[in-house]
């Protein structure tokens, strides 16, 4: 196998563990396996210090830590409020004293602590004297391997050349807010868990096609009132909360950096990671783009996949993606409708690239297969690195595999233009493999990525290294297509 088609540049992006985010911290739950907090002693100890103590110690950790966190004095109300519920109504207790236990009740998570990776590129913006500005989308990983979702920008050339901005080492997770709920998204969340029955038929036949979250706690109040005629009542509530919290609004504010936004998980299902982006620009009907992304989420034992789209990179809208050819990981949408329907990129067997069609972005139902498996150096299993890339030839996927030594490469295949479930070419070497000296990181072997992008003839093809850090590779498109063999 050769070294790899694509061209690598000296861009390297490290993981930056100055960029940290101010969290609840619960003394007792940060281990694994505790049965229960340790919040109430802590707070008996706080409470017992002496004002002499407390001015000490506040002033320190504002001294500290403020240059760190512009908005400091809000989180630590914020979790002050939180705890302070555990003490009786009656205690009272000075703004200096409850900011400091709000301080107790702190700790930074850095969102890049152990890697940065599986980097999504789009172009963001108009092409200005050849040159187009990017968004690219990246894997933060930090402690307790929990992942978030990051962002960098920068501007390709009209000769292909990449830069990378600074990214701000202030960061921020948004306003969060609710969002609609929509029925088809509980009817097949829960067909999926076999919990279509009776409980469920009273909440759903009592909301529209379209709900509130208000709307559903009433019909889920009179399913809890009703506890005699409906078994299991308790987990129906959970079960329909839970599906209900995967659909969220989180809002930034115009004046931060698209660098300093950071999607952090909200929901149970994705509290352990939000993995691997897939951004695409999504050409409209009323010729305007919308971007949408799909990526991982990962509760601690189970992957769900998720959506997300935005028009800005301020505001996102997210929720659920649903149906049987979402199973597992690595939906990526085309990057505009196909005889009027959505279609997607799949891998619901975990191991063949297929494709689905939908007349909507969240559910995939159909689904033919497209690619398997059948080189040696991608006999465990193929995926999809990102969305296709329309060009004159068809739509070209970037794809991975996994070979001998659990080894990924970055390859491509060729759909027709008009019938995609149709492979009419396949490189029969990878453009990316891993190299003799950066094979090394938090997982060895590994080249992997989420999203390329197109501009002026190069092929631009952001990519993970190792899990570690994150490349960059470009190839003229025109070489990529020559290279292609044909396939029956």
């Amino acid at each position: 196998m050769s070294a790899g088609l694509a061209h690598r540049t000296p861009i390297v992006l490290e993981h930056n563990t100055q960029r940290v985010l101010l969290h609840l911290f619960i003394a007792g739950q940060e281990d694994f396996g505790s049965p229960h907090s340790r919040a109430n002693v802590v707070l008996e100890r706080a409470l017992a210090l002496s004002d002499a103590d407390v001015h000490t110690a506040l002033t320190e950790v504002l001294e500290k830590f403020h240059h760190r966190h512009p908005d400091l004095a809000y989180w630590l109300n914020l979790h002050a409020t939180t705890i302070i519920n555990l003490m009786p109504e009656s205690t009272e207790i000075s703004q200096e004293r409850r900011q400091l236990i709000g301080a107790i009740f702190t700790h930074e998570f850095s969102t890049e602590g152990a890697s940065l990776t599986n980097p999504s590129m789009v172009i963001s913006g108009p092409t200005t004297n050849g040159s187009a500005p990017f968004v690219m989308s990246v894997r933060s990983i930090g402690e307790g391997h929990r992942s978030s979702i990051g962002f960098r920008t920068g501007q390709i050339s009209q000769s292909g050349e990449v830069e990378v901005d600074t990214p701000e080492t202030n960061i921020q997770v948004g306003l969060y807010s609710e969002s609609k709920l929509h029925k088809r998204s509980f009817l097949d969340l829960l067909e999926k868990s076999n919990d279509l029955g009776d409980n469920a038929s009273l909440i759903l036949n009592n909301v529209g096609e379209e709900f509130c979250v208000a709307e559903l706690e009433t019909q889920i109040s009179r399913l809890l009132n009703d506890r005699g005629s409906f078994r299991n009542a308790d987990l129906t509530a959970l079960r329909f909360r839970s599906i209900a919290e995967r659909s969220y609004t989180v809002t930034f504010t115009s004046q931060s950096a698209v660098s300093e936004r950071i999607l952090w998980p909200r929901s149970a299902a994705e509290w352990h990671g939000m993995e691997d982006l897939r951004l695409v620009k999504f050409a409209r009907d009323d010729n305007q783009s919308i971007y949408f992304g799909t990526y991982t989420a990962f509760d601690g034992v189970v992957v769900n996949q998720q959506m997300m789209h935005t028009l800005d990179f301020k505001t996102f809208n997210i929720f659920p993606v649903t149906g049987s050819s979402a199973q597992g990981k690595g939906i990526a949408l085309f990057p505009r409708l196909i005889d009027g329907k959505y279609a997607a990129l799949s891998r619901c067997d975990g191991e063949t690239n297929s494709i689905s069609f939908s007349d909507s972005p969240d559910r995939w139902n159909t689904n033919y297969e497209l690619h398997t498996p059948k080189r040696f150096w991608e006999v465990v299993q193929v995926g999809n690195c990102g969305s296709p890339i329309e060009t004159d030839e068809g739509w070209l996927v970037i794809t991975h595999s996994v070979g001998p030594m659990r080894t990924y490469t970055i390859g491509a295949i060729l759909l027709d233009i008009d019938d995609p479930c149709r492979v009419i070419g396949e490189l029969a070497s990878p453009l990316l493999v891993p190299e003799d000296d950066s094979r090394d990181g938090y997982v060895p072997n590994v080249v992997y990525a989420c999203g390329s992008a197109l501009h002026e003839g190069q092929l631009i093809i952001p990519f993970g290294r190792n899990d570690q850090s994150i490349g960059i590779a470009t190839i003229p498109i025109a070489q990529v297509l020559s290279k292609m063999e044909s396939v029956s």
